[in-house]
């Protein structure tokens, strides 16, 4: 039952970042119309690091897919890792409002990495 559980929400989790990913290419999703000016500053400084974004919604998109894969999850996991540890930071600390939904996902993600431990215990044997 763990396991249809988890596959269920590893399809839902992995649409999500493929979700987030798409849009940092195709900007579908509108943006807040009030943004805290930090929040503005901190997003103006990523748009101007030409590269980030992009590398970054190619690793949601990537490890969205590789999550929805049983076989693959703990890759995607340990591959979205730093993505929800700064998802969590950044919300934490300039949008409050957010931080909910990412500790959710970074839930999720830990969930993942210890429902498939027995693949990281030789890496640290």
């Amino acid at each position: 039952m763990r396991k249809k559980i988890l596959f269920v929400i590893g399809i839902l989790f992995g649409l999500m970042m493929i979700n987030s990913g798409l849009n940092k290419f195709f900007h579908y999703l509108p943006m807040p119309a009030n943004m805290p000016e930090p929040m503005l500053e901190t997003f103006k400084s990523f748009m101007q690091i030409g590269w980030l974004f992009p590398l970054i919604a190619t690793v949601e998109i990537i490890g969205g897919v590789l999550f929805m894969i049983p076989r693959f999850r703990a890759l995607a996991a340990t591959m979205l890792l730093p993505i929800l540890v700064g998802v969590l930071l950044f919300h934490s600390i300039q949008a409050p409002s957010g931080a909910p939904m990412a500790i959710i996902l970074m839930g999720i993600n830990i969930w993942a990495i210890v429902e498939d431990k027995d693949k990281f215990l030789p890496l640290i044997k």
